[in-house]
């Protein structure tokens, strides 16, 4: 048996209701007990175990991030970072002098904004021609739901071409490099398409060894695509895995042309041929359900509301997929016994899914998800409930997505992440971070969860503060709650007896600092099964 005993700590087993123990002890990666000190070392040295002394030191459950891209992780990890960049001119000198030193065939980045561009406008291909002309170019957007392309990379990708409504053209009718949505997943597969195993392999390690530092053990890795689980199965021959990996595939490969995002389904017919059902696999690497794109985001205005954007009445979004393809998906998927995450962004696109839940009948056993369910309205709210639908939210979406008010508008303010409302009417969330759109740092999200950007001056912060969440509220959504929606509250989500000794020593007691000290927490130690692995 493999017995360790973690003795002389402040070890946080639970946070609703909260529960504060001295000593850890597991066994073969379980916690087989969690009390006393002098207990815990009879029992080891009964075993024969190890002994390690916190010395006083706080744990924590591990964070269970329910919603990232451990594939984009990678690819982030290994290309240009553009988050925070405020100009159109030093998002053209960091690509010049990031081309400049990369062998790369494709010059990569990830992050940018235009909302804090000073030049307040959207970047081209041309402006990207003319730092970098003989090597193609793409700059995703920190929404991933858009992107722009140099003139290289439109005629690799066919784009100048292809007549799309996510292919944006100016006034002259010529493709600005700017895509959206299935035009700008297009671009991504073709950028893919370059890229080995081997390239995936690296990004996994890459990104799971990331995610081990930020004290996140478990990962919902959402839009999975075949080449990336064929990646991770590869890796997992070779490597144990630093941390947990629970997978929503893509239903089938994303083209642009009259079928639509979701002509092919071939992922999805292969795991109802397979009878692949949702827990397949073991405890590092398990298949869980399918993940559905319904609309966009509110940065590009692609997330589909009821009524248009108020700082662009002459839209309001659109889905991604028609109603009929969405109630066929979510049936498909249902009867197969995998469990559903589905995008939806815009109170139109909740509609649309909630009415495609609602049709397959009582289906509170399945847990199907919602992923960001950004804009809620209350009887949005009363309904998820009634369903049994759960929900994967992102707190610091309120602190980066600071412009929402002029989005919506003083109406509809009151619908942004309404995380205290959807608590207070018996909705299970969980947190995620949509990582790399966010960062992974779980305390960032932390802090955003209670301070809904009251120290950033965020504009909406007024508006929706009764929205704010307590620690132990956050806390227990990062954890147990994640754990939930994703059917691993059995194993997962708290230091328990019998469950996975997956934990995090930190620098300070998260309940003793001040609330705008959270994000400021470090790890110092991850355990996945009770083994170091940061």
């Amino acid at each position: 048996m493999d017995v360790v005993g973690f003795v002389n700590g402040k070890i946080y087993t639970r946070f609703n209701p909260k529960k504060i123990v001295n000593a850890l002890v597991v066994v073969n990666e379980r916690v087989v007990y969690a009390g006393e000190n002098e207990k815990a070392k009879e029992i080891v040295k009964f075993l024969n175990g190890e002994v390690v002394d916190l010395e006083g030191k706080t744990v924590l459950p591990g964070f269970i991030d329910s919603h990232m891209h451990l594939d984009e992780l990678g690819m982030y990890l290994n290309m240009v970072d553009l988050r925070g960049v405020r100009s159109i001119k030093e998002l053209k000198k960091k690509i010049g002098d990031y081309a400049e030193k990369a062998q790369t065939t494709w010059v990569i980045g990830h992050g940018w904004d235009q909302e804090l561009f000073e030049e307040k406008s959207w970047p081209t291909r041309w402006d990207l021609d003319e730092v970098v002309k003989d090597r193609p170019v793409m700059l995703s957007r920190v929404c991933l739901h858009a992107g722009v392309l140099n003139t290289k990379a439109m005629k690799l990708t066919g784009l100048l071409e292809i007549d799309s409504p996510g292919v944006i053209k100016n006034e002259d009718g010529e493709p600005t490099g700017i895509v959206e949505e299935e035009a700008f997943e297009l671009a991504r597969e073709k950028f893919k398409e370059t890229l080995t195993l081997e390239d995936y392999e690296k990004f996994f390690k890459n990104a799971m060894s990331f995610a081990a530092s930020q004290g996140v053990t478990t990962v919902g890795f959402v839009s999975c695509d075949e080449k990336s689980i064929q990646g991770l199965s590869r890796l997992k021959e070779k490597v144990n895995f630093l941390i947990r990996v629970i997978v929503y595939l893509e239903p089938g490969r994303r083209e642009v042309s009259n079928k639509g995002m979701y002509g092919n389904k071939d992922i999805l017919e292969s795991l109802k041929k397979l009878g692949t059902k949702r827990g397949f696999g073991d405890e590092k690497l398990k298949i869980n359900g399918i993940k559905i794109l319904a609309d966009g985001s509110l940065g590009a205005r692609t997330a589909w509301l009821s009524k248009p954007y108020s700082d662009e009445p002459s839209t309001s979004g659109y889905p991604n997929i028609d109603k009929k393809t969405l109630k066929e998906l979510i049936k498909e998927a249902h009867e197969a016994g995998l469990q559903l995450a589905i995008h939806g962004i815009g109170d139109k696109t909740i509609d649309m899914i909630l009415d495609a839940y609602e049709n397959l009948g009582d289906i509170k056993n399945g847990r199907h998800r919602i992923e960001h369910a950004s804009i809620l309205r209350k009887d949005q709210i009363k309904r998820i409930a009634r369903l049994g639908v759960v929900a994967s939210v992102q707190p610091r979406f309120v602190i980066t997505d600071w412009w929402a008010k002029s989005r919506v508008g003083d109406e509809r303010v009151k619908w942004i992440y309404p995380f205290k409302s959807m608590l207070e009417n018996d909705v299970s969330i969980g947190f995620g971070t949509d990582c790399p759109v966010e960062v992974l740092n779980p305390w960032e999200t932390v802090y955003a969860a209670v301070t809904r950007g009251k120290y950033e001056n965020v504009p909406y912060y007024e508006d929706s503060k009764e929205e704010c969440l307590t620690l132990e509220e956050a806390l227990y959504a990062y954890t147990f709650g994640s754990a939930y929606i994703m059917f691993e509250e059995v194993n997962l989500g708290t230091l328990e007896e019998r469950k996975l000794a997956d934990f995090i020593v930190v620098d300070r007691d998260p309940f003793e600092v001040e609330e705008n000290e959270l994000k400021g927490i470090k790890i110092l130690e991850t355990y996945v099964g009770g083994k170091r692995v940061f």
